[in-house]
């Protein structure tokens, strides 16, 4: 038989196959692991997972890539990120260590508004290439499927500019790209004392040109409580879902104020930080099968004394995914290890766990959990080798990547020299 790309010589393959759906509760911890195992490739997709011998007895191939025992897992799939941008905001980390905190540095002119500007001012082509060299490094640590969002221009011109550039990532980089619309991520300064004028603009104006443009998959919204409330949020999302977007929810992130259970009212497809989600907020999420998608290197950035009640959420049965949260304020951070790691050390997740958390969930966060975050024989090829010993290494070390190959359907887009 024929093969476009086999893979033999794995010694351990972390397949986290599960029948169709993601991993809820206690069932992230199982890995399902083959050792010395081989994958053979044809379009892009799995066709086979068997021992290597048999692999490679059985298939033809042009493309044979030798792992010489190196571990696979899947591509990271990062379901929360903020890309497309212009300045990074660094001074505001040194503000945080003076003791302020990210609500007073917004207040005080900073946070999102202090990005608006300038990406307002940009064009595309700048926006493109910046961010363009940001994927590039993700790439690099094993992300083969991000999500990114707009919500940096806060009008109509700027925001559907965003997400024509997150288009055009998706067209000129080898890796899925799921285009957001965030333009209810902040009050723009002059509607600073107009919110309900900036509610209308959204939903008259803004998503409907989303939805016309066609050029995002997901609706999302920071509602806490110092940005939209819950009935701005419900108006605007319930807007939203009426066009045709799919839907998602920054909630809970500094103070308990309901996000989740809108979260769960609406059946968004995630809801995002919760850092201060209440039980009840959690409960509620397991019953609407909402993912919730939790972001330990922002709180971590923050300063933060308490994480996302991880444990809680697992032992409810929830199917918990991670994601960077990568933007230029609060959380410049891009690497899933790193995330896995945070996971592990600040809300007691088990490596095995936080490796599905960042695959198979997030997967799941994206509505793509039938084609990526796992390693089984139907869907997309998108594999990391590793050199080391086994996956609890990835959370384990921190600092630098043991990543030597990163491949998305099936072609390598990262090698390490």
């Amino acid at each position: 038989m024929n093969a476009d790309v086999i893979i033999i010589n794995i010694s351990q393959l972390v397949t986290l196959a599960n029948n169709s759906k993601p991993r809820y509760g206690k069932e992230m911890e199982e890995s399902a692991i083959i050792t010395d195992a081989g994958i053979a490739i044809k379009g892009g997709n799995i066709i086979e997972i068997n021992d290597s011998k048999a692999i490679g007895n059985k298939y033809l191939t042009s493309e044979l890539i030798d792992a010489e025992g190196k571990i696979a897992t899947p591509g990271f799939v990062d379901c929360h990120t903020h890309p497309v941008f212009v300045h990074t905001r660094e001074d505001e980390f040194a503000m945080r260590l003076q003791g302020k905190s990210y609500v007073e540095i917004a207040k005080a002119g900073g946070g999102i508004l202090s990005t608006i500007q300038t990406t307002r001012n940009a064009d595309e082509d700048l926006l493109f290439e910046l961010a363009k060299k940001r994927i590039l490094k993700m790439m690099q640590l094993g992300t083969t499927t991000l999500e990114a969002k707009s919500g940096y221009g806060l009008n109509t011109p700027s925001e559907l500019k965003q997400l024509r550039v997150i288009k055009r990532l998706q067209e000129e980089l080898p890796i899925d790209i799921v285009p957001t619309f965030l333009g209810a991520h902040e009050f723009p300064e002059e509607y600073r004392n107009n919110h309900s004028g900036y509610v209308e603009l959204l939903c008259k104006e803004m998503i409907p040109a989303v939805a016309e443009q066609g050029i995002a998959e997901f609706c999302d919204i920071f509602t806490e409580a110092h940005t939209f409330n819950i009935e701005e949020s419900r108006q605007i999302l319930t807007c939203a879902g009426e066009h045709g977007l799919k839907l998602k929810m920054h909630c809970d992130e500094i103070e308990p104020i309901g996000g989740a259970e809108l979260a769960a009212e609406l059946k968004c497809i995630s809801a995002d930080h919760l850092g201060s989600a209440s039980e009840t907020g959690i409960k509620a999420l397991k019953k609407a099968g909402v993912i919730p998608v939790l972001l330990p290197a922002t709180l971590f950035s923050l300063q933060s004394k308490t994480y996302a009640n991880a444990r809680l959420m697992m032992d409810l049965g929830l199917p918990v995914a991670i994601a960077t949260d990568f933007n230029p304020g609060s959380c410049n951070c891009d690497s899933m290890q790193f995330t896995m790691s945070l996971a592990c050390l600040q809300m007691g997740l088990t490596p095995s766990s936080a490796l599905c958390a960042a695959t198979l969930n997030s997967a799941y966060a994206l509505d793509r959990g039938n084609q990526i975050g796992s390693l089984e024989a139907g869907k997309k090829a998108d594999i990391v080798l590793w050199d080391i010993p086994g996956i609890n290494f990835i959370p384990y070390h921190l600092g630098s990547s043991y990543v030597e190959r990163v491949l998305k359907c099936g072609k390598t887009i990262y090698k390490a020299t």
